[in-house]
């Protein structure tokens, strides 16, 4: 009789003026950390991390003033990888990360894998052009209309002009073009996927969790 998988878990990591909401499934094995895009939350993962849940142990956080995670004034990507690194740290595991990134926080990591030791980067929908930090641009950027409706759940993007007004010098990251070598783009996680994905398709970790986690798998 094969054990129960891992189940999900919400935590807190931080100060008050600065915390960090998120899910973690596993206690051992590889970090994977799961960084959604702008607007987006850590639901967004679920399906994925649910796939992955036996094999590493997985992080799923509210960036700051996303789900449940407070708002606060310093968003830049660098501060945030920051604090994201301290977390992973925090959980004793002592094997570098995997980044994670959709949309646009891609940009966060590769702002993370510049600072700190990773083993791999993943980013799906990376931006390859400019966006204007407006709620529709970011929206549209992310390709939600493409998510099919019993994922709809699970991308239910906030629209707060407000938000994004934290997270200014987002975009002035430079686009996936200049992402490092180490990263792989959607289309290398559609290489892995089976069957993959069209290469129009957006939001892979919920319209092929399964196919997403064998691509994480190999880099594992």
């Amino acid at each position: 009789m094969s054990p129960n998988p891992p189940r999900r878990t919400t935590h807190a990591y931080g100060s008050p003026t600065n915390l960090l909401v998120y899910d973690r499934w596993g206690t051992t094995g590889r970090p994977v950390l799961l960084l959604h895009g702008l607007l987006f939350d850590r639901t967004t993962w679920w399906p994925l991390a649910a796939e992955l849940a036996t094999d590493g142990t997985i992080i799923a956080p509210d960036l700051p003033g996303h789900g449940e995670t407070p708002r606060r004034r310093n968003c830049s990507p660098t501060n945030l990888a920051t604090q994201l690194a301290e977390l992973i740290h925090s959980l004793g595991l002592r094997r570098a990360p995997i980044i994670v990134g959709h949309a646009t926080s891609a940009w966060l990591a590769t702002a993370f894998a510049r600072d700190f030791a990773v083993h791999a980067i993943l980013t799906i929908d990376a931006p390859t052009t400019a966006i204007a930090a407006t709620v529709d641009s970011v929206i549209n950027a992310a390709g939600i209309d493409q998510v099919t409706d019993p994922y709809r759940p699970f991308a239910q993007p906030r629209r707060d002009p407000a938000l994004l007004a934290a997270y200014r010098s987002w975009f002035d990251q430079p686009t996936a073009s200049s992402k490092p070598a180490r990263s792989l783009s959607t289309a290398a996680t559609a290489a892995s996927c089976n069957p993959p994905p069209s290469a129009e398709s957006r939001f892979a970790h919920l319209s092929d969790p399964q196919g997403v986690a064998a691509a994480l798998r190999t880099l594992m």
